[in-house]
């Protein structure tokens, strides 16, 4: 009797046992299925969206410079070659391109691959033959970043479909022949492994599927243990269970280890392609898709640069067995074999190598996408970045720095098409590549005498009052401010000029001149003038507004000259021009947005004065460093010199550049000796179009006295032409012969232009 009760409890306890095993099995198995079906799903989608440069359009009559066109294709990653035998190669002869594009979907086509010869002389296209005889061809666009998932920094990630079919075959045929034919785990596979590891008393060898590669790197450590195996194998399971082939296949292509490039690792295809051979994995001959499969199984041992003769080795093998297993033509395989290692220079651009720019475009696109939406759906994000622009303005900064020889010395740079309000270049520091703190847009600093067009626009606003003419005084000047405390700005060269035209005094930038106007029109007026012109609200007014103690980052001054170079009309700074979803349809498109401020007889004569800066005032430096070009602008510089600043437009960009120091000390350098050098540079390498200045239907030209602004005879001595609004021009009170007409040359300088 009690053995029978002893049986039952012994019976009941491993009952027990094994129910608790059964469902601790079960919830084991139920938190594998959990992680799996949440993290890869996460991870599968996680395409980044690729940004892109504007695409570089040729036509006959295009203004391109060879250099430039070599550039912009040695950006696109083409291959300088003898003959042409697929996309991305260019031949050149002389003036010559013939290249072979690449497809690629724009926002509104589709752009087929095709061969294009292109003929320049004198730096203009002269002629441009393709095969779909198009009077216009779009290169494609140079991708110039992408917004990654934080869990992703180190991968280029691609679709599958931007995969070849026959580096899919040669990957399957080699690292898992029955990866089609099996649920994730592979018997034969098994079998093999048990015999091996038997035979060495412990793990020698492995079973392992692509599934339980990719389990494995996703979820475990390298380990070779029973229980990690176990595990890995009931992962796999599941994930099969889940997830189709192709999705799993992608996982992989995107997750494996493919080589080192320093202290960064090269995860996944795509960016390995970019590494060994400089271009996209889609663009890839079969030798280097062979050559890419080899690294899965060892990328240092194999490592083409180090190990050449026994990377040949594996890629060879590589095809031998991709035939061997019916992924892979014979007659492709021994051609390929033929080929030597074609690897590029141990190098790889960083995949954002404009950081500063791409940081507009992140904030800019924050406003209508999430983070995961912009991180994961593999969107291509259209902009209007211009990389030879971009280029110019990074390379002069860069010269200015190191010639100037302040370690400290620090820059920002922000370019724009005046008539769009295109953003086509920022530069966010003197190392343009380092993704670090964007001067450009966060540098909030004193503008000093940038903020003084904004002060003599809001006073020709009231045109009953001032004119170009108008006499206004720069002697010393004292104000005593509300709390008691006196104000006594005092002008750059330390000296008093008496009364002098309202034209002149930003010409000069006059300080005693600007702050008494200011004052007389109010501050309040000045502001509500700069937020007009796209500068921001601010509450706090001081007197010392009038002369820039005011801190904008370089971008706010750049929305506020875009709208003094487009004539009063205001456009929002754009970096963005259509965003396209992963299967090519058009998601949106940024469109211009234009409303005029200020009126064609005020801004007139505003560009009157800002073109005298650069003829007769602080900025006259630049007849010679950009001579016969007619430029508009204005110098700034701030008290101790911790600030230069320039910002002025020609007829087809205008940029801001800023130069000083992120500890705020002496830079020696006033915005003439600084920041215009860099300004003059960029524009004289990449500006073709000088400012214009047509005068209204309802403006006249009336000679007065340059002192007095007395009206006179024409070319009388001590005048000069000025503009006025019709019926509001001074009588004539000065009557003279007429001289020889010295001025004539300045008048038509400001006005012709």
């Amino acid at each position: 009797m009690k053995k029978n009760v002893f049986k039952i409890k012994v019976s009941t306890a491993v009952k027990g046992l094994l129910l608790l095993s059964i469902v601790s099995f079960a919830g084991f198995i139920l938190v594998l299925d959990n992680t799996i079906r949440t993290t890869f799903s996460d991870k599968k989608w996680s395409i980044p969206s690729t940004v892109y440069a504007r695409p570089l359009e040729i036509y006959v009559g295009a203004s391109i410079k060879q250099a430039d066109l070599r550039l912009e294709l040695k950006q696109l990653g083409y291959h300088f070659v003898s003959s042409l035998t697929g996309p991305r190669q260019v031949v050149v002869h002389n003036n010559e391109f013939e290249l072979y594009s690449s497809s690629f979907q724009f926002s509104d086509e589709l752009s087929p691959a095709q061969k294009i010869k292109i003929s320049l002389d004198n730096n203009i296209v002269v002629t441009l033959k393709t095969e779909d005889n198009s009077d216009l061809v779009r290169l494609e666009p140079v991708s110039i970043g992408g917004i990654y998932p934080d869990h992703n920094e180190d991968r280029l990630l691609i679709q599958l479909s931007q995969a070849p079919k026959t580096l899919q075959g040669m990957l399957v045929a080699v690292e898992d022949s029955e990866f089609y034919q099996h649920r994730g785990i592979s018997v034969k596979g098994i079998a093999r492994a048990l015999v091996a590891n038997f035979k060495q008393g412990g793990i020698a060898q492995g079973a392992s599927t692509l599934t339980q590669q990719l389990i494995k790197n996703y979820y475990l450590s390298a380990e070779q243990t029973y229980t990690r195996k176990a595990k890995e194998a009931l992962m796999a399971l599941l994930m099969e269970l889940h997830f189709d082939k192709d999705d799993i296949l992608q996982g992989y292509m995107n997750e494996i280890y493919l080589g080192q490039d320093g202290p960064r690792a090269i995860h996944g295809f795509g960016l390995a392609s970019q590494y060994y051979f400089k271009r996209p994995l889609a663009d890839l001959t079969l030798d280097q898709q062979a050559m890419l499969v080899a690294l899965v199984r060892g990328a240092s041992y194999y490592n083409p640069w180090r190990n050449p003769e026994r990377a040949l080795k594996r890629r060879n093998l590589v095809l031998d067995i991709a035939v061997r297993e019916g992924f892979l033509d014979k007659k492709l395989a021994e051609e390929a074999k033929r080929k030597p290692l074609t690897m590029e220079d141990k190098t790889i651009a960083s995949k954002q190598r404009y950081p500063a720019y791409l940081d507009l475009v992140r904030r800019q696109l924050k406003r209508d996408y999430n983070e995961q939406d912009l991180s994961s759906n593999g969107l291509s994000i259209f902009t209007h970045f211009d990389p030879l622009v971009q280029s110019s303005a990074e390379n002069s900064l860069k010269r200015f720095i190191k010639k100037n020889g302040q370690a400290a010395l620090q820059g920002a740079v922000v370019i724009t098409r005046p008539n769009t309000g295109e953003v086509i270049a920022i530069v966010g520091g003197k190392k343009a590549s380092f993704a670090g703190f964007n001067r450009a847009l966060d540098a909030q600093r004193q503008v000093g005498s940038l903020i003084k067009p904004a002060v003599y626009l809001a006073a020709l606003a009231q045109p009953e009052k001032y004119n170009l003419a108008t006499p206004i005084n720069d002697d010393s000047y004292t104000l005593t401010m509300d709390n008691g405390q006196q104000w006594n700005p005092k002008n750059y060269d330390k000296k008093d000029h008496g009364d002098i035209l309202l034209y002149q005094g930003l010409a000069n930038s006059y300080n005693q001149a600007t702050a008494r106007l200011g004052n007389t029109l109010g501050l309040a007026n000045i502001q509500r003038t700069i937020e007009l012109l796209g500068g921001k609200s601010r509450k706090r007014l001081l007197p010392s507004m009038t002369l820039g103690a005011v801190n904008m980052a370089p971008l706010e001054v750049a929305q506020i000259y875009q709208t003094l170079a487009a004539d009063g009309f205001y456009t929002p700074l754009l970096a963005i021009d259509s965003v396209v979803d992963g299967q090519g349809k058009s998601l949106k498109s940024y469109s211009l947005e234009v409303e005029q401020r200020f009126d064609a007889k005020t801004m007139y004569q505003l560009r009157y004065a800002m073109l005298a800066v650069t003829h007769e005032g602080t900025g006259k430096a630049l007849q010679w460093l950009l001579p016969d070009f007619s430029v508009a602008g204005k110098t700034g510089t701030t008290n101790n010199l911790r600030d230069s600043w320039f910002a002025g437009f020609s007829g087809d960009m205008m940029a801001v550049v800023w130069l000083g120091r992120d500890d705020n000390k002496n830079t020696g350098l006033t915005g003439s000796s600084g920041a215009l050098r860099v300004w003059a540079d960029i524009f004289k390498q990449r500006s073709v179009l000088a400012t214009q200045n047509i005068p209204p239907s309802d403006m006249s030209i009336t000679w007065v006295n340059k002192k007095s602004g007395i009206g006179s005879q024409a070319h009388c001595t001590d005048t000069i032409p000025m503009p006025f609004v019709e019926g509001k021009e001074p009588e004539i009170e000065i009557r003279c012969r007429k001289g020889l007409g010295k001025v004539l040359d300045w008048f038509e300088a400001l006005s012709d232009n």
